[in-house]
This record gives C-alpha cells, structure tokens and sequence, in this order.
C-alpha cells in the first residue's frame, strides 16, 4: 500500500461531498481524495431543495425520535445519530461560517434562504481541504484489487484506490448499484418516495392554492395514516400530509401503478358521530343563518361550500331546514372523504427514492460494506429514505460524515 493513502468518493452530491470533506479533513497530507461526478453539475440536488431555500436539516435532537421520521432505515441510523446528529449538521456549518434557523414547523435553512450558501460551502471547504473534483467522469465498472480498487472511469481511463465511498444517490440510473451489486451486494429495486397525488374530484376543481392545516390522510386497506397539512393542486393533492403518505406507502403504490383509494378527515380530532352532535347543535343555535355563511368547522370557505354541496344540501338552505340525513352525509364528507389516486408526480425538484443497497450489509459504524472491506456507502443508495422536512439531508450528512471518518482511519 503506498504511503498516501487514496480514497475514490463516486457522486458528487450531498452524501459524496460531506463523505470526501470529512476524509480529506481527516487523512490531511497522509493521503489523497478524488470526488468523481458523472455529470457537468456539483450538488445538484442541493441547489433546488426546499425551494431553492435548501432545508438543510431538522430541529430534531433526540435521536430516538428522529429515527421515526424515517419509512425505511430508521432502525439502522439510531446508532449513526448518536454520533452524527442535527446537532453535529448545525455546527459543521456554523464553524465554516453558515448561520441556520429554524422555521416553525422544524425545518431549517440557512438565514440567508439560499441554497447557494449551503453548496457554495460545501465547494469551498472540499477544495481547502484538498479535494480533487473530477466532473462528467463516472464509474464505468470496479474490480477489487489485492490493495483496494482499480476504476474503470466513463471517459476509458482508470484509477487506483485503497478506498471506495460510492454515493451516487437511489435513481436506478446511477452507476452506483451496479458497481455495488457487482461486488456483491443485493440491490432493493428503487421507486419513488416523496410524491404528490393525482386526483380528478369535483369537490377539488378550480381550488389550486387552497390548504387546509391539521388534516389525517388514510390509505383503506392499510395501517398508513398521517396527519399534517394538505394543500390542494391543479393535478390533486400535496402537502405534508400527502408527502409522508407518499413516503410511508412507496412500495404499496408502486405495486398498485399508482391507483389506490384514500379517506380524509378535513376536521380533527373530531370523527363521524362527533361531528354529527356538533352540526346538530350548531343547527339548533344558528337555525337561521345559511349553512355556506355560516361555518363551524376550521377550513378555508370555499372547501366548506364544495362538501355542502357534496352532501346534497342546497347552498342557500338555513341551518334549520337542514336534514338529518343531510348532517349525516355533510360529516361523512367532512370526517370520511374518499378520493381516489390517479397517478403521482415528482414533488417539485426533489427526487427521493427508497430502494438501494441492503441495509443488513452495511455496517452502521463505519458505512463499510460487510461482504467487500474497503468498500463505504453514503446517502441515498442506500435503502434508506426520509420523510420530507431535511430529513434525507440529514441521512446524507451523518452516513457522509461516517464513511468519509471510517475511510481515512
């Protein structure tokens, strides 16, 4: 082994630069570190994340409730977050100079609201700590040598190195699982994670830009429910509520093409025959004013007017003409509402996967590979994925900052 220790890092992403940061800081003038990027584009994902604002971690501290945030890996990262947390994220920025701050739901970006902060930093601290950027040169193919790899690049020519970080991220079309299930490794087929829902309702028509706050989404015929706020789209549905819904049920989905039934209570915590009482009171109480005027439950107005008339109650009737079948059927809508899944798109610019390299062959310690030492993993080829809100950041940093220490020890 030569006295410079090399270290390869495939995929220059969030996961590959933190992973060639971290080793590069640690190994010093002991060793090299080469970051190859298939395309023309450094940190791509990191520059249209979270609007562009990049969310580039969660106010979550405890790592025994972080884990849960997460439909696959979870078990897996409680260890890894005990030693690389949100914590650790925050004041690995702020030591290079990054202030965060948190917004009211957890999330947290940097006080500048752009995402050119996080990726210019993370530029700016490879190339101080020695990092050699080769851009449109990917993996072509890996052989392990006596010492470590040899590389076959895209471009023909080859590299050395005693060690590997692959974190080419979960698209199918990344080199990276095929050079890990070449080396042994079983692959989880990818599909999507984070994603909105199509759906052609008349009670959603014309309402794009409407959200409603504190809703719980339902797939029948599973466990999955979440709760969160739900904002309406031209195409259907999307929102928190929706994202980790999308997030907990991936495989579900996909099995099902992307056709699937679900139920929404517009009003909790209150349920079908909760509701039934209290529209039966507010009946009595407000007898002559108009049901669409008059609202007793929180939701923007122009909703409320869509599932009275989805009840079959004429928008004009005063509260006293309503029936009760009329107040039964209004808080089936209101408490029960079913909708059917026509299909999904990407949630904005932010393709997530779940699907990747098994998790049981990868030890959560160093991010080694247990069938082919020497070999790390970084990131979202893993079969790991988070729910939205600077989760999968996370997941990127902390298995980043593990393999990148592991590889230069």
């Amino acid at each position: 082994m030569p006295e410079r220790r090399r270290i390869a890092v495939i995929g220059g992403g969030a996961a590959g630069f933190f992973a060639a940061i971290t080793c590069a800081e640690s190994l010093g003038d002991k060793g090299a570190v080469t970051l190859y990027e298939a395309t023309p584009h450094l940190l791509a994902k990191v520059r249209v994340s979270g609007g562009g604002r990049c969310n580039v971690t969660h106010a979550c501290f405890e790592p025994a409730e972080l884990v849960k945030k997460y439909p696959r890996g979870g078990r897996e990262l409680l260890g890894a977050f005990h030693r690389f947390q949100p914590r650790d994220t925050i004041a690995w920025f702020a030591a290079r100079g990054v202030e965060t701050k948190t917004e009211e739901d957890g999330r947290m970006f940097p006080i500048t609201d752009d995402s050119a902060t996080i990726a210019e930093c993370l530029l700016t601290s490879a190339d101080k700590a020695g990092v050699t950027v080769r851009l449109k040169t990917g993996l072509r193919a890996v052989e392990k040598t006596a010492t470590g790899f040899r590389l076959i690049l895209t471009e023909g020519a080859t590299a050395e190195c005693e060690r590997l970080i692959i974190a080419t991220g979960g698209n199918k079309s990344s080199g990276g699982l095929a050079v890990a299930e070449h080396l042994g490794h079983s692959i989880i087929p990818p599909v999507p994670s984070l994603f909105t829902f199509h759906i052609t309702d008349p009670r959603l028509a014309d309402l794009a830009g409407i959200s409603s706050e504190n809703v719980v989404v339902t797939a029948p015929g599973t466990p999955l429910k979440t709760d969160g706020p739900v904002l309406i789209t031209h195409a259907g549905l999307s929102g928190p509520g929706i994202l980790k819904l999308s997030a907990w049920g991936a495989r579900e989905f996909a099995a099902k093409n992307y056709a699937f039934p679900i139920t929404i209570n517009w009003v909790p915590p209150q349920n079908r025959d909760s509701l039934i009482k209290t529209l039966s009171v507010i009946r009595e109480q407000n007898a002559r004013k108009q049901i669409t005027t008059f609202s007793p439950v929180a939701m923007p107005q122009r909703l409320w007017e869509r599932f009275v008339a989805a009840a079959g109650i004429a928008p004009t009737t005063p509260w006293a003409h309503v029936s009760n079948p009329g107040i039964q059927a209004l808080a089936t809508q209101l408490t029960a509402a079913d909708f059917k899944v026509e299909g999904k798109s990407m949630f904005k610019d932010e393709f997530v996967t779940c699907g990747g390299v098994k998790l049981s062959e990868v030890d959560f310690k160093t991010m080694e590979s247990r069938l082919c030492p020497g070999l790390h993993f970084a990131g979202e080829v893993l079969d790991i994925d988070g729910v939205t809100g600077g989760f999968n950041f996370q997941n990127a940093w902390t298995t980043g900052y593990l393999a990148g220490t592991a590889a230069a020890s």
